[in-house]
């Protein structure tokens, strides 16, 4: 059985359906990535696997439980983390108290988060930045930042929401560095991502949204050779 199974959602606002009959699965360990035009549904797909938007039709199935209707604190109590787009760190709280935050997901006890939060910088290395004030770091450190502060919270499963997007070359290679590492803990992920060289090379399978439907879904070679995902999302320049 798949760790995450989304069967035949929908998601309406109002008479517009942001995601229409999406169906995919992820399998342990895996990276799946998730990919189309801006609006094309991928962070509401994301909003409603999270619990925070409940789909409108279909199931959301999470290590064999129903996630419909459960709120983000429930799903992450039961394994499942998030990045956004917009990365918000509490700027006034330091970076370590920023991923003691995530950690106290899982324990009541300060000693216990704050020895699990530094663990985590250290894998992200920022340990250096324990103690600075967040609302001070750099944007590539505040991504990283919030991947530290999902991984706190102990998931098995983490989607990255963009978390490549508006860094520099040397910036983003460090976080497809950090994501092959991940995986290499064993946790799955899910990540939405504008770079195509980038989601080519971390995906072990790929999904491509378009107008909120499923386009087609395959491995990264199969994605960049399919004439339909090329017409609607890569260009034929671009492939060429």
């Amino acid at each position: 059985m798949a760790l995450l199974e989304i069967s035949h959602v929908f998601k309406f606002f109002g008479g517009l359906a942001a995601n229409s009959d999406i169906v995919c699965s992820v399998e342990s360990g895996m990276i799946m990535g998730l990919i189309g035009p801006n609006g094309s549904g991928k962070t509401t797909l994301f909003n409603c696997i999270t619990g925070y938007y409940p789909p409108s039709r279909g199931d959301i199935v999470f290590k064999g439980q129903r996630l419909n209707g459960l709120k983000p604190d429930r799903v992450c109590k039961l394994g499942m983390a998030r990045t956004w787009q917009k990365v918000r760190p509490l700027a006034k709280l330091t970076v370590l108290e920023n991923v003691m935050v995530g950690a106290l997901a899982r324990t009541s006890s300060l000693k216990v988060a704050r020895q699990a939060a530094t663990h985590q910088l250290e894998l992200m290395r920022m340990e250096k930045k324990a103690n600075v004030l967040a609302g001070s770091l750099s944007i590539g450190e505040r991504k990283k930042l919030e991947v530290a502060r999902v991984l706190a919270t102990q998931p098995e499963l983490v989607l990255l929401d963009e978390v490549m997007g508006g860094l520099n070359p040397v910036e983003s290679e460090e976080i497809i560095e950090l994501i092959l590492d991940i995986k290499k803990r064993g946790l799955t992920q899910m990540v939405i991502e504008h770079d195509m060289k980038a989601i080519m090379r971390i995906s072990d399978r790929v999904v491509v949204l378009n107008s909120g439907e499923k386009l087609a879904e395959g491995t990264p070679q199969e994605i960049v050779r399919n004439p339909d995902v090329i017409t609607a999302y890569l260009g034929s320049a671009r492939v060429a």
